[in-house]
């Protein structure tokens, strides 16, 4: 299975070694025939406006929505969950695409970082997730189911073929979610 990972800013080599780890082949994506050639898709934690603007500049936009609305499974992770995300607070969605609302860097900042250990719906063992300048949830859509939550917020949603997550899990090699994605294609 070929597992594609937005490789234009932000963690992609942690989403690629985990991918490899699971056994599927990771492919790093950043031009729309990159996408066309991949089973699933993790967007990365990164700088969400980067990123945005990076997928504008290679014509990524609508190849993703595309794919996504197609029925590729897509996982995003911190600033992968803000470009999916429908409505960001104080700023303008990118893809669009799971009715939620986020709020960029809601747990604080850099010197805020924390990690925590999470039981998410759908995931055998617990997750281990790291939070960094993370985005919150402040509205969640009808069609969206929560999967994990951390003092009572969401941290963890899923929307038909769309998994999003306000944390990090590859920077610490967890492969919860991942395999959870990797088991949707």
């Amino acid at each position: 299975m070929k597992a594609g990972v937005l490789a234009l800013q932000g963690d992609f080599r942690e989403h690629a070694k985990v991918f490899a780890a699971l056994g599927a082949t990771p492919i790093e994506v950043r031009t729309p025939e990159h996408l066309a050639g991949v089973d699933c898709l993790a967007i990365p934690g990164g700088e969400s406006t980067t990123i945005g603007k990076l997928a504008r500049a290679y014509d990524l936009v609508e190849p993703v929505r595309e794919r996504a609305k197609a029925g590729m499974p897509i996982l995003g992770t911190c600033a992968g969950m803000i470009v999916l995300a429908h409505d960001v607070d104080g700023g303008e969605p990118l893809f669009d695409l799971m009715d939620i609302e986020v709020r960029r860097n809601a747990y604080g900042r850099q010197v805020d970082s924390f990690e925590a250990d999470l039981d998410v719906r759908g995931v055998e063992h617990r997750v281990r997730g790291v939070f960094i300048r993370a985005p919150w949830i402040e509205r969640i859509g009808d069609a969206v189911a929560t999967l994990a939550t951390f003092e009572d917020r969401p941290v963890v949603l899923e929307q038909g073929n769309l998994v999003v997550a306000s944390f990090h899990p590859e920077l610490v090699g967890e492969t919860g979610l991942h395999d959870y994605l990797l088991r949707k294609v």
